[in-house]
């Protein structure tokens, strides 16, 4: 196999040589890493990694191919860094390769780089933009004014959609912010029928959906400049049972009153611990977020009852007097542990409880 070089060109004006796969195309995006083992097939079709250059740190990737029925959305990622890649997979569910599903997808991969070193710098020093290209000198102005915009507009689906399950116990209308499809596939197992309506979807037409509750969804961006959907939410509270996760987690702070924040390099992995403060129990949890909300910034607000292990970060937020609680981690994650599943039953408690009270 003939092998054409490609180059990963960090804002800081570093550049790493290796090889090119996937899209022949160049990109540039917000440089991050995920720890995970397995799993990649769900990475590359997480909607919340829309704008970045996505690091591999497991030095393997593509070893069993890539399978639709596992995709949780549209690829939305720029870019792909990975150690080696596997031209060959070995699985009888494999329908294609990761080289061809990137190209498919006009998405530049690179491989033969030291992700282990380069995620140790990012960790050190925090997430970076980059470049991937096929040939030298880039602008370098080009890669350190790059921003992530218009996130939400970008993943959102673009109309109503409904998701019946075969005996339906609740109505749920999923605000979609670029959600994950177990996110759908968890309350369909659970009874519950969903709709799915577009990011900008105002309060009054979720609540003449008569829904039962309300999802917040996984998405990509800094929560703070969808100054537009906080408002909806904020008119939403107490009115509807209503669970979020990840980036939906953080918009029902900034709905509340709370603030958000930018951390040095995010929680991207399957294995983050976080510790239940209520119950005294830790679980271990699929996270994909580079922002977090500021405890201190909620007021009384809402209650803080979930925090990182490692790093005291907050992870979960509940809003009692408003039927509403939220969690900044995956309950609902296909690769990666199952701890938190638990959590989609909790929202039907919540439901049940709100519905006796009619």
């Amino acid at each position: 196999m003939s092998r054409k070089k490609a180059y990963l060109v960090l804002a800081d004006g570093s550049v790493l040589e290796g090889f090119s796969f996937g899209a022949d195309s160049s990109c540039v995006g917000e440089l991050v890493f995920t720890t995970n083992m397995c799993g990649y097939i769900e990475t590359l079709t997480d909607p919340s990694y829309y704008g970045q250059i996505v690091i591999q740190t497991f030095p393997l990737i593509g070893n069993y191919g890539v399978i639709p029925s596992d995709f949780e959305g549209d690829c939305a990622l720029k870019g792909y860094v990975v150690r080696e890649y596997c031209e060959t997979p070995s699985n009888f569910r494999s329908e294609t390769t990761l080289d061809a599903f990137l190209k498919e997808r006009g998405i530049p991969g690179i491989y033969g780089i030291d992700t282990r070193a380069l995620t140790r710098r990012i960790r050190e020093h925090g997430v970076i933009n980059a470049c991937i290209t096929h040939s030298l000198p880039i602008d370098e102005e080009t890669i350190r004014s790059f921003a992530v915009q218009n996130a939400l507009a970008a993943v959102s689906c673009s109309s109503v959609q409904f998701f019946p399950c075969a005996q339906e116990r609740f109505h749920v209308v999923l605000m979609d912010f670029g959600a994950k499809r177990n996110i759908i596939r968890e309350l369909n197992e659970r009874g519950c029928s969903v709709t799915a309506v577009p990011y900008d979807t105002t309060a009054e037409t979720i609540l003449s959906m008569n829904p039962d509750g309300v999802m917040l969804s996984n998405g990509p961006g800094d929560p703070s400049e969808n100054t537009g959907v906080i408002q909806e939410i904020r008119k939403l509270f107490g009115t509807v049972p209503m669970f979020g996760i990840c980036l939906g987690h953080q918009l029902a702070a900034l709905a509340a009153g709370a603030e958000t924040y930018k951390m040095k390099f995010g929680h991207r992995g399957a294995n983050q611990p976080v510790h239940d403060r209520k119950d005294g129990r830790t679980y271990i949890t699929t996270q994909n977020h580079g922002y977090a909300v500021e405890p201190d910034s909620l007021k009384g607000k809402g209650e803080v009852r979930l925090v990182n292990a490692n790093d005291g970060s907050c992870e979960g937020i509940d809003y009692p007097d408003q039927k509403c609680f939220t969690v900044q981690f995956h309950p609902e994650a296909c690769a990666g542990p199952k701890d938190t599943e638990f959590l989609f039953q909790r929202f039907i408690k919540l439901m049940e409880d709100s519905y006796a009270k009619r």
